[in-house]
């Protein structure tokens, strides 16, 4: 007889998930807004960095970097068609 409690864990796993990843950009909006940028920007600089050179380090296929920079493309356009209004 299968395990009919699984999905209802493995739902409960992803909401715990998503609330922890919430609290932490929360707490990650609220250090930024106390500090000033000099203090936070080389935190943040180094995280980014270090998942950029994690992702050169996978093999990717030339589709999907393409696809990547479309997505970072329209994310900076809507970016900027914010910043207008």
């Amino acid at each position: 007889m299968p395990d009919s409690n699984v999905p209802d864990d493995l739902d409960a796993k992803h909401a715990r998930n998503r609330e922890q990843r919430i609290a932490a950009i929360k707490r990650w909006v609220a250090y930024i807004e106390s500090e000033p940028p000099e203090k936070w920007g080389a935190q943040q600089n180094a995280i980014v960095n270090d998942q950029l050179e994690a992702a050169q380090r996978v093999q990717t296929s030339a589709a999907h970097k393409q696809h990547v920079t479309d997505v970072a493309a329209d994310i900076a356009d809507a970016a900027a068609d914010t910043d207008d209004t």
